[in-house]
C-alpha cells in the first residue's frame, strides 16, 4: 500500500512497482484513491500481486507493506498493516491547514507511534536523497527503492522496471536516486 498526499508522485511509483512485479512475472492489480489529490488530500493507491490476484483492494489490516510518503499519512494507515508488517515512511512532513488553524496539532511523536505499532519502521530522508540525486520530485523513487530491498525481485528487474517508466530527460536522475537511496536503506546498514 502506498500513501501520501497529492503531488507527491504516489501513483506514479505505483505504476514503477506495478511494472516491477509484472516484469517479475507475477499477477499484479492496482487500484488508487486520489478524490481531493489535487487540493492537498490524501491518496492511497493498493498494489496487490501473486501467482493469481483477484482483487485490486487489500482487505483492512493485510498490508504487509505500507510505504508512506508522508509521516502523518503512515500514522494514518498504520491500521492497514499486518502486524509485523514493514512501515517505510519518509522523513517528510506535509502539515495540512487543519492542524495549523485547528485544535489537533502535528503530532511530534509519529514514528515513535509507529514504532509502538508492531511494524516494522524503516526510516528514508527521501527528500534529501532526492536533493542529493539533483531532483527533489525524484523522492518517489527513492521510497521505491527502500521497498526494494523488501521483494525477491532481482536487480536487473528493477533497472529494466526503471529505464521504461521514465521518459530520457529525468531517467538518469531517477537511477541516480534509486541508487542512492538503496545504498542509504540497505539492510546491511
Amino acid at each position: 500500500m502506498l500513501v501520501g498526499v497529492g503531488g507527491q508522485g504516489i501513483i506514479l511509483a505505483s505504476e514503477v512497482l506495478s511494472h516491477v512485479l509484472m516484469l517479475a512475472g507475477h499477477d499484479v492489480k492496482k487500484s488508487d484513491i486520489h478524490g481531493m489529490a489535487q487540493r492537498g488530500g490524501s491518496v492511497r493507491s493498493d498494489v496487490r500481486f501473486g501467482e493469481k490476484v483477484f482483487s485490486p483492494t487489500i482487505p483492512p489490516g493485510q498490508a504487509d507493506i505500507l510505504i508512506a510518503f508522508e509521516q502523518l499519512e503512515a500514522l494514518r494507515y498504520l491500521p492497514e498493516v499486518k502486524r509485523k508488517g514493514c512501515v517505510i515512511v519518509s522523513t517528510e512532513r506535509i502539515i495540512p491547514t487543519t492542524a495549523v488553524t485547528g485544535p489537533h496539532p502535528y503530532p511530534d511523536d509519529i514514528l515513535t507511534r509507529l514504532r509502538d505499532g508492531g511494524v516494522r519502521v524503516v526510516e528514508v530522508p527521501a527528500p534529501e536523497l532526492a536533493a542529493q540525486a539533483g531532483n527533489p520530485r525524484t523522492a518517489s523513487t527513492c521510497l521505491i527503492a527502500a521497498v526494494s530491498w523488501h521483494l525477491d525481485i532481482p536487480d536487473e528487474i528493477w533497472d529494466k522496471a526503471l529505464r521504461e517508466a521514465f521518459p530520457q530527460k529525468i531517467r538518469a536522475v531517477n537511477l541516480r536516486a534509486f541508487s542512492l537511496a538503496r545504498e542509504a536503506t540497505s539492510p546491511a546498514q
